[in-house]
């Protein structure tokens, strides 16, 4: 039999990823602009990598309550919200490579002023508008809303 408080401390942990991850979107939507500085590209970047590890434990997190704890597998495979969740949030993880190359090509630029691509702009505010449906379909699969019954 699987702990109990397992499972508590992984829902937890997936739920604390998922602010991480949203705040630091909402963070790096909030400073981007069309030219940004240096010493903005350098702290973005920071941003980004706590943006990446909240990405992560997320997904390990949500891979862990999916497969081995919480509901029985079939509660959340058998549900098209689910999928249409799953598919969103890699979605979105493709969405963040763009800006990330970015960030990491331009960390250590010795420019004043850099200029953010429109594709950066805009993939990660697709991220910042996708995120809460993501939330809205977890909210109703969770309920059961999608199951075949």
């Amino acid at each position: 039999m699987i702990d109990p408080m397992l499972t508590v401390l992984i829902r937890y942990l997936h739920f604390f990823a998922i602010f991480g991850l949203a705040g630091a979107l909402i963070i790096q939507n909030m400073a981007i602009k069309e030219a940004i500085s240096k010493e903005d590209v350098r702290n973005l970047a920071k941003v980004n990598v706590v943006y990446g590890l909240c990405v992560i434990l997320t997904f390990l997190c949500g891979l862990v309550l999916w497969l081995w704890l919480d509901k029985p597998r079939a509660f959340y495979s058998g549900n098209p919200l689910f999928l249409i969740k799953l598919g969103l949030f890699a979605f979105i993880v493709l969405l963040s490579i763009c800006p990330t190359i970015f960030f990491v090509k331009n960390q250590n630029s010795i420019a004043e002023s850099i200029i953010v691509p429109k594709t950066v702009r805009l993939a990660m505010k697709t991220e910042l508008i996708l995120l809460p449906i993501i939330a809205v379909l977890a909210y109703l699969m969770a309920r059961g809303i999608g199951l075949d019954v």
